[in-house]
């Protein structure tokens, strides 16, 4: 898909939400279009530079994916080209996923955000240090606020394995997890809370982790490439995962037997999608579906900053997003990293601009967080220009 071009373009966007949508003018129209022809010459540019394997991206304004393209290969032996329907593990952009979720069952009334945890998941007392001043609650979990560390003291038992089997798993890495704050004292990134808090939303709603996202968000949306395990008859457009960079040898064998499954990181890490996919979950939650899976006031709590106050902007946290306030932008994004993967999904909250980078090797020359950033940014300046002049 390439960018939308002509009159569809100019109707589609409007400066603002609360404002009459109007069309840009010509050059506005012009100015966006050169931006992206910028960013596409980049990102092949990018991609040629490492010579490793491929990048899938998409951009997104309002409500439509208005720009997306393949770079690369997703299977460099077998000399398989990329397109926008090759799949990628997303790794730690799943959260994202889980906490709307977490927001769609309190919805559904099955808990509050502000519950405590262990009222639908008793085995969570089984933590090292837990006692009547560590109550978690789902949002200290959704937060990163809950103060338990980053990874379990069993790491390498509990973060393998069958995914049929990640709940067993879970169970198995609880009782060697510790706190490293006070709750609620601080941000601290944590797998194995978002963990707990897919296997707690499962027993609340009392169904299938894995279920309750296919039949919440992948449905609803037609996200019909979205997976936690990717079917024998679509295997073939999996991207092959490529471990290492530029600098080292490059590996294939780590990533291929993951896919059987990460042990207990599902909630935390465990889709796979294609950047068109991803493009849907983005507009669903910048408030801007005709159809909306999860209310406006919810969706604006998970964009709301829940982690303690902390000096530039570092460590702001939603619930499921990484949030960056800067000249002006409010940021949502969530970024994912494991072997042989490495995923971007970023939004600028107000402007209704967002965009998705997915590749299969996890370094290289596009630094994701930086090239999202700077789109966002100079796509920002032009629609605020527009309204200006109007």
């Amino acid at each position: 898909m390439r960018f939308v071009t002509g009159l569809s373009f100019l109707i589609l966007i409007g400066c603002s939400d609360r404002s009459p949508k109007s069309k840009l003018n010509t050059n506005s129209h012009f100015e966006i279009q050169k931006v992206i022809d910028e960013f596409e010459h980049q990102l092949a540019k990018d991609v040629e530079e490492d010579d490793i394997a491929s990048l899938s991206a998409a951009i997104v304004i309002k409500d439509k994916v208005v720009w997306s393209k393949a770079f690369g290969m997703s299977d460099v032996e077998n000399k398989i080209n990329a397109d926008t329907s090759t799949i990628y593990r997303i790794s730690s952009m799943s959260k994202t996923f889980t906490a709307f979720l977490m927001m769609q069952l309190m919805e559904d009334g099955y808990f509050n955000l502000d519950d405590t945890v262990e009222n639908y998941f008793p085995e969570i007392q089984q933590l090292i240090g837990y006692s009547d001043s560590t109550k978690i609650t789902f949002k200290h979990l959704a937060s990163h606020t809950s103060g338990l560390i980053r990874e379990p003291k069993n790491r390498e038992e509990v973060a393998s394995g069958p995914i049929a089997e990640w709940e067993e798993k879970l169970l198995l890495a609880i009782p060697t997890t510790s706190f490293k704050y006070r709750l609620g004292e601080k941000y601290s990134y944590s797998n194995i809370g978002y963990g707990i808090l897919g296997l707690a939303i499962s027993r609340a709603a009392n169904k299938p982790f894995m279920e309750l996202v296919k039949e919440k968000i992948f449905k609803p949306l037609k996200m019909t490439n979205s997976f936690f395990i990717v079917p024998n008859e679509d295997t073939p457009r999996n991207a092959i995962g490529y471990d290492g960079g530029p600098m080292g040898e490059i590996k294939t064998e780590i990533p291929k037997e993951e896919h059987k499954g990460r042990g207990y990181k599902v909630p935390n890490g465990g889709i796979y999608s294609t950047s068109n996919d991803l493009g849907k979950f983005l507009i669903a939650n910048r408030i801007v579906s005709d159809q909306p899976i999860l209310k406006r006031e919810n969706c604006e709590l998970m964009q709301e900053i829940w982690t303690p106050k902390v000096d530039g902007w570092r460590n702001k946290y939603g619930l499921g997003y990484h949030i960056i306030e800067h000249k002006g932008l409010m940021v949502c994004n969530h970024g994912g990293n494991n072997l042989g993967y490495s995923s971007m999904f970023m939004f600028e909250k107000n402007k209704k601009i967002g965009i998705i980078i997915l590749r299969n090797y996890a370094w290289g020359m596009t630094w994701q967080v930086m090239r999202s950033w700077m789109l966002i940014k100079k796509l920002s300046e032009i629609i605020e220009k527009e309204k200006i002049k109007q």
